[in-house]
C-alpha cells in the first residue's frame, strides 16, 4: 500500500511541477510593488489589485510579494481565474496584531480557484501571541473565535509548496471542500502552549496530500475532519503538538463519513499523542473507515497509539452516553519508538458500536519508567494481532 501511494503522489507532483515549468516560460508577473506596495506598511489594497489583474489575465500569471516585511489585513483571493495562477511569497507577510480587528474566521483565504500554486521561501506571520491569552480551550472549553491564518476553500488541482506559517492566532491552515490539493515542504511553527493552533486541518475534501513537511505547534499537527476522503499524510515530522488525528468526530449533525486515510512514514517527537482517532461521546451518528497508520517513528510521546471514542477534553459532554460514530477497518503497522507514559496503546471504542477490523501489526513501543514496561488497553474491540508486539497485546474489556 505504501509504495503504491508514494508512486501516486510522485506522479501527481510531477504533473503539477511539469505544468508549473511550462507555465513559468510564459507567465506574466504581477509584482505588488507596481501597485504601490512598500515594506513595513499595510499592502492589502496593493495585493488585492495585483490579484484582481492576475486572475483576469487570459494567460498564466504570478502575483509576487518580494523580499521584505509587509502588513496585510483580512483578505480573500477569489476565483475562478481565467488561467492557472501562482501566489509567490518571497518576503514576510504579517497579520494585524489586534484580534479585535477580525470579524470573521480567517486572515488570508483563497477561494474557488482551479490550478493554483502558492509558493515561495517567504512566510505568513499570524502574530498569534497577541491572541492566545483569550483562548480558554485548555482550561474551560471556551475557544475564542479567532482567525485561521490561511484558508483554502473549494480549491482544485493545486499545490502549496515551501511556504512557512508562524504563530497563527488559531489554526494555521484549513482546507475545506478542496479536491486534488497537495501541501509539499510546508513548515509550520508555533509554541507548544499556543492553544487551538492546529497545523493543517482538512475537512470535506478529497485527494489531499500533506507530504515532506515540518509541523511544530500547540495542537494537532494534522487534523482530519468529517467528509475527508482519500487523504495521504506522508513524510511529516510532527512535534511538539498533539499528534496526527482523525477527528474529533460526532459533534455536529449530518457529518459526512471519513474514509481512505493513510498516514505513512511520519515521525512524532515530544507530542501528547501519536496517531489518533477521536470521537465525542453522546455524539451524532457518523462513520470512519479504511484508516491506516504505517511506518511511524515515536520519540517521547505520551499516547503513541490511541482510539478514543470518549473524547471529552473539557468535561463539557456526557461521557456516560456512548459515541454513535462507527469505526472500522483500521490498521496500525510498524509503529516503533519510545512512549513517555506506561500506557502505550489505548483503543477505547463505543459500547453501542464496537470497533471492527482493527489490526495491530509489528508494534514496538518501549517505556523506560520505573513503574514497569509499557502496557496496552482495549475496550469494546477485538483487535487483529500480527507480528511482533511490544507491549503485549491488549487485555480486552467490554463496557456496557
Amino acid at each position: 500500500m505504501g509504495l503504491e501511494l508514494n508512486v501516486a503522489t510522485i506522479s501527481l507532483l510531477l504533473i503539477l511541477l511539469t505544468s508549473t515549468t511550462t507555465i513559468n516560460a510564459q507567465t506574466k508577473v504581477f509584482d505588488v510593488r507596481n501597485y504601490g506596495a512598500k515594506p513595513n506598511i499595510d499592502i492589502t489594497t496593493a495585493v488585492a489589485s495585483a490579484w484582481k489583474d492576475a486572475c483576469a489575465y487570459p494567460g498564466s500569471s504570478k502575483v509576487v510579494v518580494p523580499e521584505a516585511v509587509y502588513r496585510v489585513g483580512n483578505i480573500t483571493f477569489f476565483g475562478p481565474c481565467k488561467s492557472p495562477i501562482e501566489f509567490n511569497v518571497l518576503g514576510s507577510i504579517h497579520s494585524p496584531e489586534d484580534p479585535n480587528y477580525f470579524k470573521g474566521d480567517r486572515w488570508i483565504a483563497f477561494q474557488s480557484i482551479d490550478h493554483l500554486i502558492v509558493s515561495g521561501t517567504g512566510n505568513f506571520n499570524g502574530e498569534g501571541e497577541t491572541a492566545w491569552s483569550r483562548n480558554g480551550c485548555s482550561k474551560n472549553g471556551y475557544c475564542a473565535h479567532l482567525p485561521t491564518s490561511i484558508r483554502f476553500d473549494y480549491i482544485t488541482n493545486s499545490i502549496v509548496q515551501d511556504i512557512t506559517s508562524y504563530n497563527s492566532k488559531q489554526f494555521h491552515i484549513h482546507a475545506l471542500g478542496c479536491q486534488n490539493l497537495t501541501f509539499d515542504h510546508v513548515t509550520i511553527i508555533a509554541p507548544q502552549d499556543s492553544p487551538n493552533t492546529d497545523g493543517i486541518h482538512i475537512g470535506r475534501s478529497t485527494k489531499i496530500n500533506v507530504i515532506n513537511s515540518q509541523i511544530s505547534t500547540g495542537d494537532d499537527c494534522v487534523s482530519i475532519g468529517d467528509g475527508s476522503r482519500d487523504i495521504l499524510i506522508q513524510g511529516v515530522n510532527c512535534g511538539p503538538g498533539h499528534g496526527i488525528s482523525v477527528g474529533s468526530l460526532g459533534m455536529y449533525q449530518i457529518e459526512q463519513p471519513v474514509s481512505g486515510i493513510n498516514v505513512i512514514g511520519c515521525n512524532l517527537t515530544n507530542t501528547s499523542n501519536g496517531v489518533r482517532i477521536k470521537t465525542w461521546p453522546n455524539s451524532y451518528p457518523g462513520s470512519a473507515s479504511n484508516i491506516h497508520f504505517e511506518n511511524i517513528i515515536i520519540n517521547n510521546v505520551d499516547a503513541p497509539i490511541i482510539i478514543d471514542q470518549g473524547y471529552c477534553p473539557w468535561n463539557v459532554c456526557k461521557p456516560e452516553i456512548p459515541s454513535k460514530v462507527k469505526i472500522s477497518n483500521v490498521s496500525f503497522k510498524n509503529i516503533r519508538g519510545i512512549s513517555r507514559t506506561k500506557r502505550a496503546v489505548v483503543i477505547v471504542c463505543s459500547s453501542s458500536l464496537p470497533c471492527e477490523n482493527v489490526e495491530l501489526r509489528d508494534i514496538d513501543l518501549r517505556y523506560n519508567g520505573k513503574d514497569g514496561p509499557a502496557t496496552s488497553r482495549c475496550v469494546n474491540v477485538k483487535p487483529i494481532i500480527a507480528g511482533y508486539q511490544n507491549p503485549p497485546p491488549c487485555t480486552i474489556t467490554t463496557v456496557f
